[in-house]
């Protein structure tokens, strides 16, 4: 059983619909999704060590 399996599964959230946006409105929704692309890599790179840790300890 991998790790992944025993997080809770959510829907995906609809797209948002872009078309009503003005540039301004878009260029600042893009801002967050970034952040919030780094946030997730940020997090992805921790798991990946504490797992990295992990099977190091255990093949010793």
């Amino acid at each position: 059983m991998e790790l992944e399996d025993l997080e809770p599964r959510t829907k995906q959230p609809k797209p948002k619909d872009l078309d009503g946006l003005g540039v301004e409105e878009l260029e600042d929704y893009l801002a967050k999704l970034e952040a919030e692309a780094e946030r997730v890599k940020e997090k992805i790179a921790a798991k990946k060590a504490y797992l990295s840790g992990a099977d190091s300890l255990f093949k010793t």
